[in-house]
């Protein structure tokens, strides 16, 4: 499903929308939520589902979750206004989790089943039924049959089937869960696990019914730019071609200050400092203290590593991330600003609320989230005049944001202070892949080496909160990092900072 427009994609941008222009107007908060379902879908009869009723409901689910209150079952009775006004504050605002299933929405799909389709052909070999190791399936009217009850979901009838008739269905979102936090409530809907959960929000992309969803920070950002703070917005290295092909880097910096942002930031500035620092760690560490080190800037691949891999916990790099050095130095240079990070990920939400963080970064918007501001405004992206060029970081600090780009970043800044040293790289996208990685490593398979993983398949680029399909990214990214100044990012200016920074 990923980089396909569905009608979930649709339902989720115009409640971001409306939560913006919802900020942005003010007036009679309560009474206005109320009308928003009846906006964002008008009319009497239902698009999507069966009741035009359950539609209108989930979308007062969807609104509260991006106001960041709590969502509700279908038994609590209040309206979708119930919580809004504590909501008008000009700061962070969620309560845990993170990430929520709305249960009425959910389709309750089968957790794993194996299925044969109509595509049987009743064949005379009937491979499925040789390799069946319960004897679970059978020929029946001459159709391949199989017994659930004595199915083990092996695959190798799927596997066997000459005619691929026989199928194998995951529920989509614990399909898309790396670390197996998804499971079945009491009636069949999914439940997520937050002793497992990492936050990842691949879920929430994969659920094909719109189920699922994160809390959000648009309300609270817009009540601290219409109180007239300043606020910076640092955008992750991302964001490049998110808002469109004709969308420049130049053009969405215009368009950010004409929202009232004082000034647009590279997180990649952050990303220089971050392999920089990473570089000299796993020097001064590896492998006389530590057997590996672990790339530490995608928080929902460092906080897996250190749930299920405790013991190792010490073994990923303690260097703060970009998003985090980045904020610091914006603060350090402009005391009372606020910062809002503008990314892909939904995890940077929950390691933005963390104590040692909550100081650096003030907001979290995803790109899908920062677009509903600019359509909530009327923003033209466009055709809005270019301002000055983004230059301050590295070609290697732009390509974090693809698989394999942290790493590379980290063994070239160590080839350029430390000329001749060899780094041997094991890199992992995708939790599952990841947790894979982790297992090797624990057996001593990486022994000396840096680690790279990525919470989600294909980099940063495919993180929850982008706009635009994984490859058409990761080509818009590869050819902005050319066009940067310096390659590597220990050629970065900032050097200088670090140690402030780290403090």
């Amino acid at each position: 499903m990923r980089g396909v427009h569905t009608s979930v994609t649709d339902i989720r941008r115009k409640v971001f929308t409306e939560v913006a222009r919802l900020a942005y107007e003010g007036g009679d908060y309560a009474k206005k939520i109320e009308q928003l379902p009846f906006v964002i879908l008008p009319g009497e009869r239902a698009s999507y589902r069966e009741s035009i009723f359950l539609e209108r409901a989930i979308i007062g689910e969807r609104l509260r979750l991006a106001i960041g209150l709590p969502v509700r079952t279908a038994a609590e009775s209040a309206p979708v206004s119930d919580g809004i006004e504590e909501s008008v504050i000009a700061e962070k605002y969620y309560d845990p989790p993170l990430v929520n299933v709305i249960k009425f929405a959910c389709h309750s799909c089968p957790e794993k089943r194996v299925l044969v389709t109509n595509g049987c052909q009743g064949c005379l070999a009937h491979p499925c039924t040789e390799v069946c190791p319960k004897d679970a399936i059978h020929i029946v009217g001459g159709k391949s049959l199989i017994d659930q009850e004595k199915c083990i979901r092996c695959g190798r009838c799927t596997d066997a089937c000459p005619y691929h008739a026989i199928i194998r269905q995951e529920r989509p979102c614990a399909a898309a869960c790396g670390v197996n936090a998804i499971s079945s409530d009491e009636y069949g809907r999914a439940e997520i696990d937050y002793n497992k959960c990492v936050s990842c929000g691949m879920c929430l992309v994969n659920c094909p019914f719109g189920a699922i969803a994160d809390k959000g920070q648009i309300f609270q950002m817009i009540q601290a730019m219409k109180q007239g703070e300043r606020v910076y917005a640092a955008v992750a290295p991302a964001f490049v071609g998110q808002f469109g092909p004709k969308v420049t880097p130049e053009k969405l910096r215009a368009a950010m200050k004409k929202l009232g942002f004082a000034d647009v930031i590279e997180v990649a500035v952050g990303a220089d400092l971050c392999a920089t620092e990473e570089a000299i760690d796993f020097i001064n560490n590896v492998p006389e203290k530590l057997p590996f080190m672990a790339t530490s800037c995608c928080p929902a691949w460092s906080v897996m590593a250190k749930k299920l891999f405790p013991e190792y916990k010490e073994c990923v790099s303690m260097a703060l991330t970009p998003m985090v050095l980045t904020g610091r130095l914006i603060k350090m240079q402009h005391p009372n600003a606020k910062v809002v990070f503008v990314g892909p990920c939904a995890a940077k939400k929950l390691e933005a609320s963390r104590r040692s963080v909550r100081s650096d970064i003030d907001f979290v918007l995803t790109f899908e989230e920062m677009m509903g501001v600019f359509q909530a405004k009327n923003i033209d992206l466009e055709s809005i005049e270019a301002e000055k060029v983004l230059s301050e970081a590295s070609e290697d600090g732009r390509n974090f944001a693809v698989s394999g780009g942290v790493a590379k970043a980290v063994v070239n800044c160590i080839s350029n202070m430390y000329p001749g040293t060899e780094v041997k790289v094991a890199s992992a996208q995708g939790l599952d892949e990841c947790r894979k990685m982790m297992a090797l490593a624990k057996a001593g398979k990486y022994n000396g080496y840096l680690l790279e993983g990525m919470a989600c398949p294909g980099g940063c680029v495919a993180g929850a909160g982008t706009l635009q399909p994984i490859a058409k990214s990761t080509t818009a990214v590869g050819l902005y990092a050319k066009k940067a100044e310096n390659k590597y990012c220990c050629e970065t200016d900032y050097l200088k900072d670090l140690e402030k920074l780290e403090e």
